[in-house]
């Protein structure tokens, strides 16, 4: 039996912790009808990864391992589904060697080396319940396996906690560890942290959800199971940096900013909020820990992340196989299972008998510059929409990758992943074609507006928001070289957000102007302010992760923008009944552009680095 919803406890959202265990119920049984016989390896519907089909069995067990030992241990071992029983069972055949169902071990298969840490957490917070009751034989098989990541060889970057926390379990249980394996993920992670709360994930500015949902969460769960203290200070004083600009990056529906990788993690989002109450250094009221919670993963319920049988799919809302990294197998959207820590709290914690507190964006607008990664923040509360303006934010060693180089993101669209006509600012080739954004250099940011370079093309941006409204203006280098078509400048073309829906968007272009709206409302609109442009409508031929059918709204010069000229659009994106507003103006002069807001106000752009 389903329960109902408590306005009165959670005006917002309706959700109490009973609806968190009903969920995760239904999402704990819906994955048993793919397990092995002795279900050590969960096989689920859906393609391959590139480390192959048993990697991805592991990865279906070890995944919603976690979510089971949230459950599990938030209802202090009350286990009427048989969780313990059920997955001490997987432990035993999938630690033994002579068992058809075996793991891969870690020093067999990379991918084991990320598993073995869900492994790790689980165990740990079901000790109790499921470590303390396996035999000494099942104990002393789950150590040697996790011994394969003393001195594994991972990537330099999150991954370095997946050995440190296996190996704290394992330390803690009388396995093998290794001081070294440890201590240099606490140097790398100092290495990496940017300030303000914020890490990148390997030392490149690819700043994203990992931040909260990996190099936030793991070095506290390893000072949780290692008993370290002292090192736990210092990285709860960094989340609750994090969680003070991280809540302003939350729509009104509930979503999370889409935006970076591994954006089928889904309600993932959620774990660092969930981790802050959880390590007692969140700067949010407990009812707004709970409303961001409780909204986002009621956001993706009500959108079909849930496939009939009750299994996750891989996408945003429902099945999108272009989200889908090499990486990702069918288990793989299981990492959303870290989004049910706040389950570790009890029942009579504050998060879970407060009252909701609304959203940032509930709360009024705003405008809120993050600086590590280059971002100025907007959200509206007439439409609930949070906007991004990223001026730091790259993945280049990657290539021209849509998830970090489009210049904005929102909570409620994406990029088009087929093509880089979308929030882009970008040189024209002979063709017409987009030549991409280049290496991103953030040159700086504060308050409303933010200045970032692109090498290799010749141009730099700068911008200001206010409300649903960005102003982009940008100067073509002097002596650029590079330019196309011909010496004499550079055909540029400034592009606004793609919107999407199951119907196609209805679109409008003409003289300096452009735009799209889908029928539920959201519109996307980019207008010329300086400079001759024609507008334009680009169709994206597949489905988005938004809806089938997409439509991004574009201007692009009519003649070449010769070095050290300036070009400046406004460009909305808005879902308000009463539409944009009054659009903000512009006028070039010899210290920059200066942005006349509809209200009066003004903000000069320009170039200077500081």
């Amino acid at each position: 039996m389903e329960s109902g919803p408590d306005y009165r406890l959670s005006p917002f959202t309706g959700w109490t912790r009973a609806h968190w265990e009903e969920t995760a119920d239904r999402m704990l049984l819906a994955v048993r009808p793919y397990a092995s016989p002795e279900p050590a390896l969960i096989s689920l519907p859906g393609p391959a990864s590139r480390s192959g089909e048993w990697s991805d069995g592991l990865e279906g067990f070890a995944r919603t391992f976690l979510l089971a030992a949230f459950r599990l241990a938030g209802a202090r071992g009350e286990d009427r589904l048989g969780i313990a029983r059920w997955y001490a069972a997987g432990l035993a055949a999938g630690t033994d060697p002579a068992s058809r169902w075996r793991w891969p071990r870690p020093d067999e298969i990379p991918q084991a080396r990320v598993e073995a840490a869900s492994v790790a957490i689980a165990l740990h917070e079901t000790r109790p319940w499921i470590w303390d009751r396996l035999g000494d034989d099942v104990q002393a098989r789950v150590l040697d396996w996790m011994a394969g990541m003393v001195a594994a060889r991972v990537p330099d970057n999150n991954w370095v906690w997946f050995r440190a926390v296996t190996e704290a379990f394992a330390r803690s249980a009388g396995g093998a560890w290794s001081a070294d394996d440890i201590d240099h993920a606490i140097t790398r992670t100092d290495d990496w942290y940017a300030g303000g709360g914020w890490y990148t994930d390997g030392g490149q500015r690819n700043f994203d959800h990992y931040n909260g949902w990996a190099m936030h969460l793991y070095p506290l769960w390893y000072c949780r199971i290692a008993g370290e203290q002292e090192l736990a200070a210092r990285y709860r004083e960094r989340l609750g940096r994090f969680l003070a600009d991280a809540e302003h990056l939350i729509g009104g529906d509930g979503a999370p900013l889409f935006q970076g990788r591994s954006l089928t993690y889904r309600f993932a989002a959620a774990a660092p909020f969930w981790t802050g109450a959880l390590f007692g250094c969140s700067p949010l009221a407990p009812g707004l820990t709970r409303r961001i919670g409780s909204g986002m993963l009621r956001y993706f319920l009500s959108r079909g992340c849930l496939r009939q049988d009750g299994t996750l799919s891989i996408g945003w809302h429902g099945e999108f196989g272009d989200i889908r990294q090499p990486y990702s197998g069918p288990g793989s959207p299981y990492w959303a299972s870290k989004g049910f820590a706040g389950l570790l709290l009890p029942a009579d914690d504050p998060v879970w008998t407060s009252v909701e507190e609304p959203l940032a964006v509930e709360r009024g607008d705003f405008t809120r510059a993050i600086t590590a990664p280059g971002w100025v923040v907007s959200g509206t509360s007439a439409d609930g929409i949070v906007r991004v303006a990223s001026h730091g934010t790259d993945h280049a060693q990657h290539g021209d990758d849509p998830f970090y180089s489009r210049c904005a993101y929102a909570t409620v669209t994406g990029p088009d992943l087929s093509g880089g006509v979308d929030s882009a600012v970008t040189v024209l080739d002979g063709s017409g074609r987009g030549a991409g954004r280049g290496q991103l250099e953030l040159v700086r940011v504060s308050g409303n507006m933010a200045v970032s370079r692109r090498t290799g093309l010749a141009l730099t941006t700068v911008s200001a928001q206010r409300g649903c409204w960005e102003v982009r203006a940008v100067r073509v280098s002097p002596g650029a070289d590079g330019c196309s078509p011909g010496a004499d400048g550079c055909d540029i073309r400034f592009g606004s957000w793609a919107v999407a829906g199951d119907q196609p968007p209805v679109a409008e272009a003409g003289p300096g102007r452009a735009a799209a709206r889908t029928p539920d409302g959201l519109l996307s609109l980019v207008v010329a302010l300086h400079g001759a442009m024609h507008g334009g409508v680009h169709r994206p031929a597949g489905p988005h992760a938004f809806g089938q059918h997409a439509a991004v709204p574009y201007v692009q010069t009519d003649e070449p923008v010769a070095p050290g000229d300036i070009r400046a659009v406004a460009v909305a994106l808005t879902a308000s009944p009463g539409g944009p507003g009054v659009m903000p103006g512009a006028e070039v002069t010899d210290e920059g552009v200066l942005v006349i807001w509809a209200d009066g106000s003004r903000d000069m752009l320009d170039w200077a680095d500081g």
